[in-house]
């Protein structure tokens, strides 16, 4: 995420590396490397302009502390007005309606349809509501099925009527249904459309003024830079949305929108999607990915994402197991399961302070964890809840079930063993202790 850009940043920011003091020359050469970066990254012109001249400002009008180096004044700086350009906080979801109806809306292959799902998912498993998704794109082959099965695999309900085209219809359906049957959430999944489709634009205008949504976001593909941007803008003009929804920032995005959309548009971005995997959905934190495109990581993201993962019941009991020694297979492989719905292995690490420009170059496989899993689940349950039992013979079956290696099994289960002594201790020292793979990691 923003790789190129946040090493972009960190040159600019040597040039002041060594100076004694902040100087109207030596800002303004490295502002113009940070204009530089910020164009690189697709940012609009205006936007990188006005940027950079606010920085210029308040750098030439401060004095440097002692205690403060100018480079390290100069990312304070860009760092406070990065947060401040993408909206200086995060902003809330109006769900106050019974039921709280979200509109989505954006163009085709934006990724409504499988955003719809993942925020159903943290609303419902967040939160605690009641969702329901309501199918409005009647166009596009399978696009009822597609919600349907998005629906299933997050366990809320889909309300659809396969041989209706009128969304009018269909949507007011919908909320009637959620009323009778206390659904507190309704999110309407609409079709893709061009902002220059003007009958296509004014249905979902017209689905917007029957159904008196509390929030309309609009689900934009991150990685079309500028050009979402534009797009944004248009469909602003005639829908007046709430919010924007930027999908797909895990890949191979240079920036340009997250950092533009907020002051073409006015209007906050509130969620980004960070993977396929329907958990990766992120509230959106200006300060947060400020952090991530100056290289500073972002800690608390990680912390939350981890304690959506394990909850306090599960590490009680798994905290009771390690103190008597009885920490298994099974117990190992719900760890490896939860850390997988954590998100991208590579973007965790990233989150990390001074971690991501270390591992900017390795290539880390999401599926590490594939070897162990298959290692573990090829042991029958006895084997699993007691290790101690592998002998040679059950090894050899064991790796001849799982298409690896003795020597893979043996040492899946020197690392288990290191794993299961390092947790007892820590219990014994008083304190909870997450799991983690001991140095070595996964399977080589």
């Amino acid at each position: 995420m923003f790789e190129n850009l946040s090493e972009r940043l960190e040159r600019s920011f040597k040039i002041l590396k060594g100076e004694g003091k902040i100087t109207e020359i030596n800002v303004a050469e490295t502002l113009k490397d940070v204009r530089r970066a910020l164009l690189d990254a697709d940012v609009n012109y205006k936007v990188a302009k006005t940027f950079t001249d606010t920085v210029k400002q308040k750098a030439l009008g401060m004095n440097v502390l002692t205690a403060v180096k100018p480079g390290q004044l100069m990312v304070k700086l860009v760092h406070d007005e990065l947060a401040e350009l993408m909206g200086g906080k995060a902003a809330e979801l109006n769900l106050e309606g019974h039921p709280a109806i979200i509109l989505m809306s954006g163009l085709q292959g934006s990724g409504k349809t499988t955003f719809s799902g993942k925020l159903a998912n943290m609303l419902k498993t967040k939160q605690h509501k009641r969702p329901l998704l309501v199918a409005c794109d009647v166009y596009r082959p399978a696009a009822i099925q597609q919600l349907h099965v998005v629906g299933e695999s997050v366990g809320v309900d889909v309300y659809s009527e396969p041989d209706n085209k009128n969304v009018v219809e269909i949507a007011n359906n919908a909320i009637r249904k959620a009323k009778q049957e206390n659904y507190n959430i309704v999110i309407v999944d609409t079709a893709g459309r061009l902002a220059v489709d003007e009958e296509m634009m004014n249905e979902i205008a017209t689905l917007k003024e029957a159904i008196h949504p509390d929030e309309t976001l609009f689900v934009v593909d991150s990685m079309t830079g500028q050009d979402a941007v534009n797009t944004a803008k248009e469909f602003n003009d005639r829908l007046d949305f709430d919010g924007v929804v930027l999908t797909k920032l895990d890949g191979d995005t240079r920036g340009g929108a997250a950092l533009s959309i907020r002051t073409v548009v006015t209007k906050p971005i509130k969620f980004i999607g960070t993977g396929e995997k329907m958990e990766a959905i992120d509230v959106f934190h200006p300060s947060r990915m400020a952090d991530r495109i100056l290289g500073m990581g972002d800690v608390v993201s990680l912390v939350e994402r981890a304690q959506a993962q394990f909850d306090e019941e599960e590490a009680r009991r798994l905290q009771k197991k390690i103190a008597k020694d009885k920490f298994d297979f099974d117990d190992f492989l719900g760890q490896i399961q939860q850390i997988k719905k954590m998100g991208n292995l590579k973007e965790l690490a990233s989150m990390i302070p001074g971690v991501g420009k270390q591992i900017k170059d390795l290539d880390i496989d999401d599926n590490a964890f594939k070897g162990i899993e298959a290692i573990i689940q090829s042991m029958t349950p006895k084997e699993r809840q007691n290790p101690d039992i592998l002998n040679q013979s059950r090894k050899l079956r064991i790796a001849k079930g799982s298409g690896t290696t003795i020597q893979d099994v043996n040492r899946l289960l020197k690392q288990f063993d290191q794993t299961r002594k390092m947790m007892k201790m820590v219990s014994g020292m008083g304190k909870a202790h997450p799991f983690r793979l001991p140095k070595g990691g996964a399977l080589r």
